[in-house]
């Protein structure tokens, strides 16, 4: 919800306050290079003190940031709070995937990464209601929309309390005690009670075992090098065709002679697609597995990418823009799946910190390149690079791993 209500603010803000459109790229990077600083720091605190402690600060940071940019009265000082706000987004979104696929069964796991996925989904189509609804109606319509934006920050206190913290990351910080004990408890939810072997260190007094935490050089090392090379190009890629398609869409709506309440709608009709295609990765995942899916859906995603860049009415626009959001967000939902299954316990956040950090350099860069584009060539030209890097995509899931069913490596 967060990252889609800018693209409604910038094609407001666009009017309002007559911006240029190097400006409103500012606004739309400054948060992508607070989220690839978060991605990165967010997966090393996570290794370090607990997936559970950095998930409920960063709710905080980005929330209050994302309330308290609703009073910004420039530029500068909204570029500066959508820093902040992507400073704690950043940091949560590998960090919430990680935690979950350390929870799942690996029978169901990539599904229920997928599905966690789906909800950003659900955002962003609150996010195009709010911004159908709320971002017109007035000339502070923006400010009431990112107002709304400060909800998340309630949730920290939530997640605080009563979130559990991973057990595998409690065993590879020798607290073999606290993990029994959230192991018991999930036991108890099930009505079910299982003892733990007798030579389980929780039982013989929780002798600790010296586990290193992960760094940088270890994602790199002879035996996951190719891995982390293949991911994160995946993520490069995708980050620069979905954040240079869909930040901008209101606003490339408008400029193609729509007006701003129904290219907000347009949008609207175009994002509930994100949803069914959550749900057919969601099923599909478990089935063809983590690479065969991610790569059907990327080229499917450059496909509708080529499609919108020829559309010249309405309905092939509206059509277009529904299947790209199928593809591309299905293909979201697979490489977050994918992502926390290549590395081990001790480096799995700090793998996936720096993957979707890599991702972000792309995400900041796209919405500077987008006006660049239009103006050398038009949506056609635009839209055509998009389906090129989801070309690349498609060919670097080749090199990552294929871990449908199996155990998480530890």
């Amino acid at each position: 919800m967060d990252v889609g209500l800018i693209s409604f603010v910038l094609a407001q803000l666009a009017v309002q306050w007559n911006t240029t459109g190097m400006e409103l790229s500012w606004i739309a990077s400054a948060g992508f290079v607070g989220m690839a600083v978060g991605a990165v720091l967010g997966g090393l605190l996570a290794d370090r003190i607990g997936r559970r402690q950095v998930f409920a600060l960063t709710l905080l940071v980005y929330g209050v940031a994302t309330g308290a940019s609703a009073l910004s009265g420039s530029v500068a000082v909204l570029i500066a709070w959508r820093f902040l706000v992507g400073l704690g987004l950043g940091a949560e979104l590998p960090v919430a995937s990680t935690l979950v696929s350390e929870f799942a069964p690996p029978r169901i796991r990539g599904r229920i990464i997928v599905l966690l996925e789906s909800f950003w989904a659900i955002g962003w189509t609150i996010a195009a209601v709010i911004g159908f609804l709320v971002v017109p109606s007035s000339e502070n319509g923006w400010r009431w929309a990112l107002a709304v934006g400060a909800a998340p920050a309630l949730y920290a206190v939530f997640v605080r309390l009563r979130l559990p913290e991973s057990v595998r990351f409690l065993e590879s910080r020798g607290r073999f005690v606290k993990a029994e004990s959230t192991v018991c408890r999930f036991e108890l939810s099930a009505k079910v009670t299982v003892p733990p072997p007798e030579s389980d260190p929780a039982v013989q007094g929780g002798v600790k075992r010296k586990d290193s935490t992960g760094s940088f050089a270890a994602l790199w090392s002879p035996s996951l090098r190719g891995r982390t090379a293949a991911l994160w190009l995946v993520w490069f890629c995708v980050n620069f065709s979905y954040y240079g398609a869909f930040i901008w869409l209101p606003t490339v709506l408008v400029a193609s002679g729509f007006s701003l309440v129904r290219s907000f709608a347009y949008t609207l009709i175009i994002t509930v697609a994100q949803l069914p295609g959550y749900a057919a990765s969601a099923y599909l995942i478990e089935r063809w597995g983590r690479r065969s899916t991610l790569a059907v859906f990327l080229i499917g995603s450059a496909s509708s990418a080529a499609l919108f860049g020829i559309a010249t009415d309405t309905s092939q626009v509206i059509a277009a823009g529904m299947l790209l959001s199928f593809f591309n967000l299905g293909a979201w939902g697979a490489l977050y799946a994918v992502t926390p299954e290549v590395y081990p316990t001790r480096i799995r956040a700090t793998g996936a910190g720096w993957a979707a950090g890599s991702g972000r350099i792309a995400a900041i860069l796209a919405p500077l390149a987008v006006p660049l584009l239009r103006e050398a060539g038009g949506t056609g030209l635009l839209f055509a690079v998009f389906a090129g890097f989801f070309v690349v995509a498609a060919l670097g899931t080749f090199g990552l791993p294929e871990k449908r069913g199996q155990a998480l490596a530890e």
